[in-house]
């Protein structure tokens, strides 16, 4: 576990009850701060306080004397709504993070070079934060993996010179941390996903890269290129529209034409993929013959009758 320093000696509500959430309050705890923590869930309250964690309706709280209200990844910030638990802690004017804005603050206070690889994108970020932890592993390079991959970051080991942590950060997390900061940041890719919890294209794309716009300037960022990035947006796109309808999957058929009196043109014999019974016709053995040896006949071969 990383014990969280910053708020020794001060009041922190905790929303969510989680993995992460029940992670934050032991590090906040371990740290020297005053935990409160709640969730929607009462099941998850219980088990909260059979821990020795205080619990107790946010509602009922005194707003005015929490120093920070640290939020769960998975409780709306924004969209489609704000929690109630957000509604609250913003007319308190109290500052909203995550775990992931703790575990930074806590690098940054006692070991600032510890090594700190951040993986986020729309697709393959867990396979990628996998292979990099075990990529450094068999390098001889002590590395431990967490956040969104399903271990929650303060329940790591501390940050340490020796000790490589690579962690997956979704969109949620990002949002919820104002000052990542990375030594490694790899945005992998972005296209339309979450847009129920971040509201349009823009907002989840601009979250995506503050991961790697915080690397500081002795660090390395890593994103792919504007051209692929568009490239990959207007694929997807497409695909979206596809799936809900908004766009044909083929072009629709052309109308059949219509003969100078005005009735239907009868399909061609080629056109239906059928053969006439007529004295000129192509024999199917010879025309596959002729494409194998990639002497097809210019003209129809001739064949005797029907009947004979």
């Amino acid at each position: 576990m990383i014990p969280v320093t910053a708020f020794a000696g001060k009041h922190v509500a905790v929303f969510g009850l989680g993995s992460s959430g029940l992670a934050s309050c032991a590090a906040l705890k371990a740290g020297g701060g005053e935990v409160i923590a709640f969730d929607d869930d009462s099941a998850k309250v219980a088990a909260a306080a059979s821990r020795g964690i205080a619990t107790c309706d946010l509602r009922h709280i005194d707003w005015t004397g929490i120093a920070a209200f640290v939020l769960s990844p998975g409780v709306p910030l924004t969209h489609p709504a704000p929690h109630w638990s957000v509604a609250l802690a913003r007319e308190a004017a109290v500052e909203i993070i995550g775990d992931i804005e703790l575990y930074c603050r806590e690098r940054r206070a006692k070991t600032p070079g510890a090594p700190f690889v951040a993986v986020t994108g729309t697709n393959g970020k867990s396979t990628t934060t996998a292979l990099i932890a075990h990529v450094l592993a068999a390098g001889g390079i002590q590395a431990q993996r967490g956040g969104n991959i399903g271990v929650a970051i303060l329940s790591l080991d501390p940050p340490a010179p020796g000790r490589a942590h690579v962690i997956e950060c979704s969109s949620y997390q990002i949002d919820l941390a104002p000052s990542l900061d990375p030594s490694v940041g790899i945005l992998l890719n972005v296209s339309p996903d979450h847009l129920d919890r971040h509201g349009t294209i823009r907002r989840y794309a601009a979250i995506k890269a503050r991961l790697v716009e915080g690397v500081p300037a002795n660090g390395a960022a890593i994103k792919p290129s504007p051209a692929a990035s568009r490239e990959r947006w207007r694929a997807s796109a497409a695909s979206a529209r596809c799936a809900a309808g908004t766009m044909p999957r083929m072009p629709p058929a052309l109308p059949r034409r219509r003969s100078r009196s005005g009735s239907r043109r009868r399909r061609s014999s080629a056109a239906c993929g059928r053969f006439r019974a007529s004295p000129t016709a192509w024999s199917r053995s010879a025309a596959g013959a002729a494409c194998c040896s990639s002497t097809i006949p210019r003209r129809p071969m001739p064949m005797p009758p029907p009947g004979r």
